[in-house]
């Protein structure tokens, strides 16, 4: 054992957005940060902390998710309407979705090059651009 907490990284990430350290967020946060970047549904997530006796209801895990989007810690990735996952991964970065698994990977931001966006309407400015390829199995010949 090195000596660290168990939750001492989710605390310190919780701190640093100023969000204030419950017991259901601390072992969210667990679930989400502690094996890298990945992607997850609030379906998916509720489902991890039943598994690891996390007490905590689907209405708190969206809840959760969205607070912790909002501090900037996930971003969310907006696959089609009424489905939403989860990103750790808060970098400039693009997606590929694969129709049918629903599975989700990520694409370095350099490698696309998005050009001639049309002038935002007056009073705003562009935030950020995503994109998602929409990916199928291919016909086996």
């Amino acid at each position: 054992m090195n000596g660290t907490r168990p939750y001492k990284r989710a605390l310190d990430r919780l701190h640093a957005v100023g969000l204030r350290p419950t017991r259901q967020r601390l072992g969210l946060a667990r679930l989400l940060f502690d094996t890298g970047d990945r992607h997850v549904t609030a379906e998916q997530l509720h489902l991890e902390a039943m598994g690891a006796n996390i007490r905590v209801s689907l209405a708190t895990v969206y809840n959760t998710l969205n607070q912790f989007t909002a501090a900037g810690l996930l971003r969310e990735v907006v696959v089609e309407a009424g489905k939403s996952y989860f990103d750790t991964n808060t970098s400039e970065h693009h997606h590929f979705f694969l129709e049918g698994t629903g599975r989700l990977e990520d694409i370095p931001g350099d490698h696309v090059l998005v050009a001639n966006l049309p002038a935002p309407p007056d009073g705003t400015k562009v935030a950020r651009v995503d994109v998602i390829v929409r990916l199928a199995p291919s016909a086996q010949a």
